[in-house]
């Protein structure tokens, strides 16, 4: 659904939030809880499992953090190293529970590779579509996957 027919849908059904508005208003600021959610991460695991390469079971939670170190400006250089965050591996399986859950991906038994269901591709096809920032974040992580696979591949890590 888009966010215009989201409201317009709101207004029509009259829906209201009740808000208080008593105390503080907390300081926000990013940090890894808030870049880590299922949404972006199930996102970027579609993304990753809809090429020709699979990634692997075990390696999903590195290659995320790796995708997302590559595209997230505030990442890049960092001495974060995300791409070892158990927190980020934690919610990385939850995101394959999800997708899994919900017929978006399927896991090898035999190989245990991640790929994407036609269903996912399709989730992911309208994710990327236009010019959001979005569409560009997805096909930015989807380049840093490709980017990571070449590199494991010139020094003789991927077949």
């Amino acid at each position: 659904m888009i966010s215009t027919e989201f409201f317009s849908e709101a207004r029509r059904l009259g829906l209201k939030l009740n808000l208080s508005g008593n105390g503080p208003s907390p300081m926000h600021r990013l940090d890894n809880e808030a870049l880590f959610q299922l949404p972006l991460l199930a996102m970027t695991i579609l993304a990753i499992s809809k090429g020709r390469s699979k990634p692997e079971l075990p390696e999903i939670g590195q290659l995320v953090g790796e995708c997302l170190e590559r595209t997230v400006p505030g990442f890049k250089g960092s001495s974060q190293d995300i791409g070892w965050s158990g927190n980020l591996r934690i919610r990385t399986i939850k995101a394959l529970t999800f997708l899994d859950t919900t017929g978006l991906i399927i896991i090898d038994k035999v190989t245990r590779e991640i790929s994407a269901t036609d269903l996912g591709k399709k989730v992911y096809s309208g994710a990327v579509e236009g010019e959001s920032f979005l569409a560009h974040s997805l096909k930015t992580i989807e380049l840093s996957y490709q980017y990571i696979r070449d590199e494991a591949r010139v020094r003789g890590e991927v077949n």
